[in-house]
């Protein structure tokens, strides 16, 4: 039977289900839930411990509103416009596209307009934008479908009709955050990231990290009794949890009273929609930006004054000014940028790799060290319950009975063990289906315990405590053994048999826990965590956790790209030293929780560099080693999939997680593994790399290149009697070499570069440019030399120097403009195939197909525009055979030169790129 609607609920308007404000709406609830009976709240809601079925559901989210938080607005078409156009390099652009057409169009006589030169600095300012804009797009469009493929769910009360009556029953449903509504009874455990604003029903040893929203680094305990008074700050309150906070331990039943913008968490989130700051990938990106338009206001002011003074014409002076301006602009770079790292979420996404955060991947790159967990990274996700043992090492069907009870009555954190042990109890049919037992309490389990109790009752009226846990923290709170019945203390001797029997078996790779009990010792409905004491520990259990068949392969593979992995477990020092093994890892020394705990940041620092592996680490533990490395130096990932590991997660430079793993250690992650091959690392590692190598790739060869055909300019100048190129020839020459640059994203990189870690540094470019862009200016000035006293002069059949004859000087000029430019495209062209690798290119290291494609084609079209009419119209003339001999050899001694610079760079400065 249906309840009734809840939309006229009188209670709801009585008490606040209808204030003025959303704001008011969620704070009132939540202060007056805090302070009511559990009974009297469930009225209120009109629910039940059996929870809403669909139509109520429905209903309150109408009332309510979704459990969404508004989150930054979505980019419009219109801003993702905006910002592929706005930027240093197209501003600069735009402006001179707009001056250009004012002195060119508007202000020139009606025989001399021409609009050509602002169409192509309009149409590099176009092309620019638009690939970049189409980039952007394509890579958010990705983001959002990757990010599709993880959910995160939590246990929810749900009445569902039976399809074989018209009757309706409760059901513990696991649904999505976003389908939660106001009311709703859910269910927490151990690793859930809670969904709304709740208030407490019932708790047991319940411990939320608040962190997120009040700074507090100590996890709060909860309960779920009503609090007495009128309070004012629902975040004082210990019967109120609150979304975006996470359970650290322990087991509760919620009510739901406010979801997404109406939260605590949604009032914060609405004040913080701002920007991300820039990561240090940005702000990379951005300072080579401005490095280049420094270079820019320094060159510009000297071309025009030289060009001023020595031709006496300031307009032409001026406008050759701004083309050089043009010429040392890399318009393409966010375009090559956005490309890069479109194309790596897209490769990274064919590896079933969600990119929560696109910059993520050039830092998997320059990561030089991982820190992984063990269990369920490393290793399997199915853990074998091989042997379950009295306490001198027998098999006994006693033992996995009392763990089967364990397992299947706890509602807290349920592992992998619990699974196995509630599989091999059924196979074995251990339990008694004649026998009827009710579970009465449990203590859930903890990181600080190591241990999790449930106490259960049968038909008889007799209770019993049953405690699983390591072994080590199973002896310390176990006072007596029991052996074929008998129960007897525990001795030092038998303590030293039961560690020696467990280590024998931590040797060979099993993880073992103790199972314990204590029969009639406490009032029912009082157990504690002081409770655990006085056990009769009866046995243990043996369990096989395999590594994975991808870890030892994907460890070396790790290793041979310049990656160190580092083990960081919370599991003991036997079991992970084993594990290390067999997946090539060394495990001579280990470092365990209590010496970390022992030693200052310094020393950890310096433990850290010299340790593999950690065993038995706190999460907290492992969160400060990540620091450790990383205030040593190094870019450090951490993989995991725990609770325990979030905090580590977060520490890292980049945080890598699977699927599978609990809410919060997903939420904390910048990659999620959605296959559990480890050998994704190492591609995305590889991804990140070519990355960084294609940015910095064109970055430098543009800079070297526009660098050094302005500084050639600038010298020709104050030596012509006219101006080496005009300034629609500088322009025509920047679009056609951008548009080779195009596929620069897609090129390939040496297998040498791509072996050790590579972090943003800008600090090379200038360098880089000072080295190799006056190299090209030679070829060019012996270019000048050539076309000025050789080949111009013969073509003209004019005397050397003599070039006062107007028809002569227009066909001279037309001819040395022609030369250099063809000559300028070939040399800063066939620069990309040298400097693009340290290798001899062509033969030790060819570019990929699109790059040699285009940018030869680039060559053709620009060498044959003097021969067409277009060129004619630029007032370019024909060049004659002999120039292209003379341009073979220029270009083979260029591409000598070059190589050889290369090789002192390199010997200098150790690297190329």
């Amino acid at each position: 039977m249906k309840k009734k609607s809840l939309q006229a609920s009188p209670a709801l308007k009585k008490h606040g289900g209808y204030p003025s404000t959303s704001a008011d709406r969620a704070k009132r609830r939540l202060l007056n839930a805090a302070g009511k009976p559990i009974e009297t709240i469930l009225i209120q809601y009109d629910n039940t411990y059996d929870g809403y079925d669909e139509e109520q559901a429905d209903e309150m989210r109408d009332q309510y509103g979704a459990n969404a938080i508004t989150k930054q607005k979505k980019v419009t078409v219109a801003k993702r416009l905006q910002s592929a156009f706005v930027n240093p390099f197209t501003v600069v652009l735009t402006a001179l596209a707009v001056f250009s057409f004012v002195t060119d169009v508007i202000m020139a006589s009606a025989g001399e307009k021409d609009p050509t030169a602002a169409i192509i600095i309009f149409a590099m300012v176009f092309i620019s934008g638009m690939l970049h804009f189409v980039q952007e797009l394509r890579s958010a469009d990705a983001a959002e479908k990757l990010s599709e493929m993880v959910e995160t769910t939590i246990a929810v009360a749900r009445r569902v009709e039976q399809e074989e009556s018209e009757e309706t029953v409760s059901v513990k449903d696991e649904i999505p955050l976003d389908e939660i509504v106001v009311g709703d009874v859910i269910h927490l455990a151990a690793g859930d990231i809670i969904p709304a604003d709740l208030r407490i029903l019932q708790a047991k040893d319940l411990f939320i990290s608040q962190s997120s929203l009040t700074g507090e680094s100590e996890p709060v305990e909860k309960f779920g009794a009503a609090l007495p008074g009128k309070p004012v700050n629902p975040l004082d309150l210990n019967n109120l949890a609150f979304m975006g906070s996470t359970v650290i331990s322990g087991s509760a039943t919620a009510l739901a009273l406010a979801v997404g913008d109406d939260t605590v968490f949604g009032g914060i989130a609405s004040r913080l929609r701002d920007k991300a700051p820039p990561t240090s990938f940005d702000k990379g990106v951005k300072s080579v930006s401005w490095l280049l338009i420094r270079f820019m206001f320094v060159m510009v002011p000297v071309v025009l004054f030289v060009n001023g003074f020595t031709k006496g014409d300031w307009m032409q002076a001026f406008l050759f000014a701004m083309s050089v301006a043009v010429g040392l602009t890399p318009e393409m770079l966010p375009m090559i940028v956005s490309a890069n790292l479109a194309k790596g979420a897209s490769s990274m996404s064919k590896e079933k790799v969600v990119v929560k955060e696109i910059n993520a991947i050039q830092n998997f790159g320059a990561m030089d060290i991982l820190c992984t967990d063990k269990t369920g990274t490393l290793t399997q996700d199915k853990i074998i319950l091989e042997y379950h043992l009295d306490i001198h090492g027998n098999e006994d069907p006693r033992v996995l009975r009392h763990a089967f009870f364990n397992s299947y009555y706890q509602t807290g954190l349920r592992n992998l063990m619990d699974v196995s042990i509630i599989e091999r109890a059924r196979e074995e049919k251990v339990v008694d289906e004649d026998v009827s037992y009710v579970k009465v309490d449990e203590i859930p389990f903890d990181f600080g315990r190591r241990r999790m109790s449930v106490v259960i009752a049968d038909n008889s009226g007799k209770t019993q405590m049953i405690t699983k846990g390591a072994i080590e923290e199973m002896l310390s709170i176990s006072a007596y053994a029991e052996y074929k019945g008998n129960v007897e203390p525990m001795t030092d001797e038998l303590r030293r048999e039961v560690i020696e029997t467990c280590n024998n078996f931590n040797d060979d790779g099993f993880r073992v826990l103790g199972v314990a009990q204590r029969t009639n010792h406490s009032p029912v409905g009082a157990f504690s965590v002081a409770d655990e004491s006085e056990m009769v520990l009866i046995g243990y259990l043996a369990f096989l956790d395999p590594p994975k068949d991808s870890a030892a392969a994907a460890i070396a593979s790790l290793h041979d790209y310049g990656v160190d992995v580092k083990v960081l477990t919370g599991d003991n020092d036997a079991v992970t030293r084993s594990v290390c093994k067999q997946v090539g890892l060394s495990a001579d020394r280990i470092l365990l929780g209590s010496d970390v705990e022992d030693m200052d940041d310094e020393a950890l620092q310096k433990a850290a560099e010299e340790t593999d592996v950690f065993a038995k680490l706190s999460p907290q533990q492992k969160a400060r080693v990540v620091t450790a490395l990383r205030d040593n130096g190094h870019t450090v990932g951490y993989m995991g999939d725990g609770i325990n590991d979030a905090a580590a997660m977060r520490a890292s430079d980049v945080g890598i997680s699977v699927d599978t793993a609990v809410d919060i250690a997903k939420e904390s992650a910048k990659m999620i593994l959605t296959e559990k091959d480890l050998m994704v690392l190492k591609n995305g590692v590889i991804e990140g790399r070519k990355i960084y190598a294609n940015i910095i790739k064109y970055i430098k060869m543009t800079a070297s290149s526009n660098f050094g055909n302005m500084f050639s300019v600038l010298v020709a100048s104050a030596f012509l009697p006219f101006l080496p190129m005009l300034p629609i020839h500088i322009l025509l020459l920047n679009l056609i070499y951008d548009i080779s640059c195009v596929t620069i994203p897609w090129d390939n990189v040496d297998k040498d570069f791509l072996s050790v870690p590579r972090k943003w540094d800008a600090t090379s470019i200038g360098k880089f440019m000072v080295w190799f862009g006056p190299t090209s200016s030679i070829f060019d000035l012996t270019t000048y030399a050539l076309m000025f006293f050789i080949i111009c002069p013969a073509m003209c059949g004019a005397q050397f120097g003599d070039i006062t004859d107007p028809a002569v000087s227009a066909y001279f000029i037309a001819l040395f403009q022609a030369g250099w430019f063809v000559e300028s495209m070939w040399s800063q062209t066939l620069v990309i195939h040298l400097i693009r690798t340290p290798k001899i290119p062509f033969i030790q290291s060819r570019a990929s197909l699109p790059v040699v494609t285009l940018t030869f084609a680039g060559i053709a079209v620009l060498t044959a525009i003097p021969f067409t009419p277009i060129g004619e119209a630029l007032e370019l003339a024909p060049l004659p055979p002999v120039y292209f001999a003379w341009l073979a050899l220029t270009v083979l001694v260029y591409m000598i030169v070059v190589s050889l610079f290369k090789v002192i760079f390199i010997k200098k400065y150790k690297e190329l790129l």
